[in-house]
Parts: structure tokens; C-alpha cells; sequence
């Protein structure tokens, strides 16, 4: 529950930091409309979503229940009385939906070449074992160097094993369903993860969480794909977006591993340890979003932005200590920003005095 909260979190913060950014308002009161007065009009159009989620939890394939969802929703439309459909309103439909359907046919008839030179030549499997060995070699070099001093070598091993999992699992995920990129990758990735120390389920989130994450990050970000057919926008342009909405959410499978509190799976379980680290995961999750969007309360340089990246990077393994060092570096920040704020707000006043 804790970590699809955070993922939601995450995309509520840069959503937010968009809007706020772009200038964009929600609906007064005055203009949404009223709850109850759509609820009598328009019922009829809750019949096929809760036919299609009907059949999906009683375990029919997504296809079956699509067909039928579809189905209901022309059915629907002959009946209600409100916005009646025709046989011409029908056509149009089907003409529509042939035509958004091309630009995602097209994207996964691509994805299809990838998964099956992927899963033929056994290059994710490969692929996952030369991650492994990399960052094992990669940790020992530096630990050997200059930081031999402050950090364990199987410490950075560690570290070394999440970073190139994840972009494994970014890109073992590209149009594999994500079932399928969680077995290829937690047979290989969990057994590494667990000879270093990690317990079990934290391994097997953390290949999850990144193997969901594949289906927003481009080039292949199918679910981004389906969304960009619903709304007639560019699939390419709507995958970045979605790409970079999604960003800020990106740490949350290291905090699992550096503190498993989250997950409440640690043997010496505490509240307390468990509200630090979800409490230091949000903010970590928001300063993401303030860096990749540009604005916190003002909008932000790119030193601010970088500076900000980086103090996220405390909140990985979320304490008191980490927190408080992440929470120093960024008063100059907060601090500026307040500033900005202070100075827009007067050069508003001066605006509407003019006026």
C-alpha cells in the first residue's frame, strides 16, 4: 500500500509543480459542475466500467473484458436518453477509434521486433548477468581509490547493483509485460541483491517497482502509447511527459533496500523508524519534483535545479542525520525562493495598482 502511495504522491507533486509553473488553475466551484445532477443523467455510463472491472477481477483475460467494455459502451450509447447515439454517430466512432488505434498498432508492432530478438537470443538474461558483474567490478575499483577511507567496498557494490538493476529493468521492461519482466529479472537481480545483504521481498519490490516504471519510459512506454490514443495526442511527445511526470517517484525502490521499514518486512520493526522513513521518502520524492520541473515556489535556475537533485539524494536512505544534512543544503534554495516569491507577489501588486 506504502509504496503505490508514494508512486501516486510523486505524480501529484510534479502535476502540481506544472501547473504551477504553467499557470494553470483547476475549475472554480461556480464552474465544475454539480456531482448528483451528472449522477441522474448520465448513470447508464458507469454500466461498462464496472463491467470491464468486474470481469478482469473475476480473472478474464483483458482482452475478453475490453471486447465486452466495448460492447456495453454502444449499448449505453443507443440508451441513454441524454446524448443518444445513431447509426452514424456508430461509424464515426469505429472510424475514430481505427485511427488513434494506427499510432499504438504501429509502436507495438515495433515493440514486438524488440521483444522477440530479447527473449529468442536470451539477451536479457545475459544482460542482467553483466549488470551484476559490472557493478561488482565497478564498486571494488573505487572502493580500492580514493574513498577506501569512507565507504565499504560492498557498500558501493550495492549501490553500483541497484543503479544498473534499474536501468536493466528500464529497459528489460520496454513492451514486456511487466509479469514477464519480473520473473526474467528476479531470477537473476534477487539472488545478486540477496548475497548482499538484502532480504528477499525487498529485492523482489525493487525489481517490480522499475519493471512497472518500464511501461512510461521511452522509447517504448506503451501504457503512455494507450493514453496518447485516448486524447488524439503525439505518442512520442505524450512518453516524455509522461517520463519526466513520473521521474520524481524513481528513488522510492532504493529507499526499500536502505530502509526496509517501508515495507515493514524488518525484523526489528519499529513505527517510529517506519513514519522517519516515509515521512523522509515524500520529501525526498518532492525535492525530485521541484528539481525536474523547475519551480518550488518560484521557478528555479539550473544550479537551484541541480542543487536540489542532489539533496534529494539524502532522503534515499531516509534519518535523522541524512534528513538534516539534506535539509542544511537546501535553506539557500528555500531561502531564495522565498525571496522570488516575495518579489513576484510585489510586482503583481504594482501590476494591478497600474490597472
Amino acid at each position: 500500500m506504502f509504496p503505490a502511495l508514494l508512486h501516486y504522491f510523486g505524480i501529484f507533486v510534479m502535476v502540481h509543480l506544472e501547473a504551477k509553473r504553467l499557470g494553470l488553475r483547476g475549475l472554480s466551484a461556480d464552474e465544475l459542475p454539480k456531482a448528483l445532477v451528472v449522477m441522474k443523467q448520465h448513470w447508464l455510463s458507469v454500466i461498462p466500467l464496472g463491467i470491464l472491472v468486474y470481469l478482469i477481477v473475476s480473472g478474464k483475460t483483458p482482452d475478453f473484458a475490453a471486447v465486452w467494455g466495448i460492447t456495453a459502451c454502444v449499448v449505453v450509447g443507443f440508451l441513454n436518453p441524454h446524448n443518444r447515439m445513431g447509426l452514424k454517430d456508430l461509424v464515426v466512432s469505429l472510424a475514430t477509434g481505427a485511427k488513434y488505434s494506427l499510432a499504438v498498432g504501429a509502436a507495438a508492432a515495433a515493440v514486438g521486433i524488440i521483444v522477440g530478438v530479447v527473449t529468442l537470443t536470451g539477451t536479457g538474461f545475459r544482460l542482467s548477468f553483466v549488470v551484476t558483474q559490472a557493478a561488482s567490478d565497478l564498486g571494488g575499483f573505487i572502493a580500492s581509490g580514493m574513498l577506501a577511507e569512507y565507504v565499504t567496498q560492498n557498500a558501493l557494490t550495492l549501490f553500483f547493483t541497484l543503479l544498473f538493476t534499474a536501468i536493466a529493468c528500464i529497459i528489460m521492461g520496454a513492451g514486456i509485460p511487466t509479469t514477464a519482466t519480473y520473473i526474467i529479472l528476479v531470477s537473476i537481480a534477487a539472488p545478486a541483491l540477496g548475497l548482499l545483504g538484502v532480504q528477499p521481498l525487498v529485492a523482489h519490490f525493487f525489481v517490480f517497482y522499475y519493471g512497472v516504471l518500464a511501461d512510461v519510459t521511452p522509447p517504448v512506454a506503451l501504457a503512455a502509447y494507450a493514453g496518447a490514443g485516448i486524447a488524439g495526442a503525439n505518442p512520442f511527445k505524450t512518453g516524455n511527459t509522461a517520463f519526466r511526470l513520473g521521474i520524481a517517484k524513481a528513488l522510492v525502490p532504493f529507499v526499500f533496500v536502505y530502509s526496509p521499514a517501508l515495507l515493514l518486512v524488518t525484523p526489528e520493526f519499529t513505527w517510529y523508524d517506519f513514519l522517519i522513513t516515509l515521512s523522509g521518502a515524500m520529501v525526498g520524492i518532492g525535492l525530485l519534483g521541484v528539481a525536474f520541473s523547475g519551480y518550488m515556489l518560484a521557478g528555479l535556475n539550473k544550479l537551484e535545479r541541480y542543487w536540489t537533485a542532489f539533496a534529494a539524494m539524502f532522503f534515499v536512505a531516509p534519518g535523522i542525520q541524512t534528513m538534516a544534512i539534506g535539509g542544511v543544503l537546501m535553506l539557500p534554495v528555500i531561502v531564495r525562493q522565498m525571496l522570488a516569491r516575495k518579489n513576484q507577489q510585489l510586482v503583481m501588486q504594482e501590476l494591478s495598482a497600474d490597472d
